[in-house]
């Protein structure tokens, strides 16, 4: 697959394409279903699929310090993009002066001009151009007039996620948020990941007989509320079960928020620089403080106990 960060990464003789754009922040089982529609259609037509996404967030860049929580980075986007049939992505950096593009303008200098759209797949309420002024329907308009089919797909699946909310990135931000990763997985299709470089930290859990993998998470990451979860630690190509801590370490009088990873059963793993991603399968507990050493101690391992009965009957990375 084709990664192009701007317009001027698109190859001079790029012909006709099926194009879908959209922050698709999460690749969940909505987006899903727009791209996979996209992939379909350009192999019908015999061309590329192409995905038109931003970077970063337009939130932050029209309203400064709203930038949401990334379900994924764009690496990992693409990634899931790559094996839904996605043939090139398009990266394009949103700037101030790209926010003030009108409708119109972005039609012909993203989907005509460079892309050579043939077909657009969208959602119903796809939003595009300055202050979000254009829309499918005139998007329908512009097609007639250069030569390319709109295609709507609607993409709210329901589940008993969020309560029968239909599926989006707002409601899998709030369900991480919340805790419950099984929920987000629901509408993900896929455990919620986060990803970083291990780093290092205080090393109590290499003192307490249970070391950890300190995950130092990418800017914006969606991280789960605070408490105890079942999960895999992926690194250097091998999946581990794990359990993961995240949260302040109130029993050490922490400030700093923190991911950590327990590698169940691995001994003298040595992760740190290594940059890993971790799933989170299920909850275990919330974050506590507790009155002894010993009575910490004997939760972790009643907790690693139940991660590693929760990783066994997941039983796939």
């Amino acid at each position: 697959m084709q990664r192009w960060r701007g317009l001027e990464d698109i190859p001079q003789d790029w012909g006709r394409s099926v194009v879908t754009i959209g922050s698709y922040d999460g690749v969940h089982r909505g987006h899903q279903l727009i791209i996979r529609h996209a992939v379909d259609r350009a192999r019908e037509l015999g061309v590329p699929a192409v995905v038109v996404t931003f970077d970063p967030h337009p939130s932050e860049v029209v309203r400064p310090g709203s930038h949401p929580p990334l379900l994924a980075p764009h690496h990992r986007r693409a990634e899931l993009m790559a094996d839904l049939g996605v043939d090139a992505v398009l990266i394009l950096p949103f700037t101030t002066e790209f926010s003030k593009l009108s409708p119109a303008d972005f039609v012909v200098k993203v989907l005509v001009d460079k892309l050579h759209a043939k077909a657009v797949v969208e959602g119903p309420n796809f939003r595009f151009g300055h202050k979000a002024a254009g829309n499918v329907e005139f998007l329908v308009t512009q097609g007639k007039t250069y030569d390319f089919e709109v295609e709507v797909v609607d993409l709210y699946v329901t589940g008993a996620a969020g309560g029968g909310e239909p599926f989006s990135s707002t409601l899998t931000r709030r369900l991480v948020a919340e805790g419950d990763v099984e929920g987000a997985a629901e509408i993900l299709g896929r455990p919620h990941r986060v990803e970083g470089v291990v780093v290092r930290g205080a090393q109590r859990g290499r003192e307490l007989g249970f070391p950890t993998a300190n995950v130092e998470t990418l800017p914006h990451t969606a991280i789960p509320a605070d408490g105890v979860y079942a999960g895999w630690l992926h690194a250097q190509g091998e999946a581990m079960p794990a359990a993961i801590s995240v949260g302040t370490n109130p029993q050490f009088e922490g400030t700093e928020r923190t991911v950590e990873a327990y590698a169940i059963d691995r001994v003298g793993l040595d992760l740190y620089g290594l940059h890993v991603a971790v799933d989170f399968l299920a909850f275990v507990r919330g974050q506590a403080k507790f009155e002894t050493l010993e009575g910490l101690l004997e939760q972790m391992s009643e907790d690693v106990e139940k991660c590693r009965e929760l990783v066994a009957a997941d039983g796939a990375a």
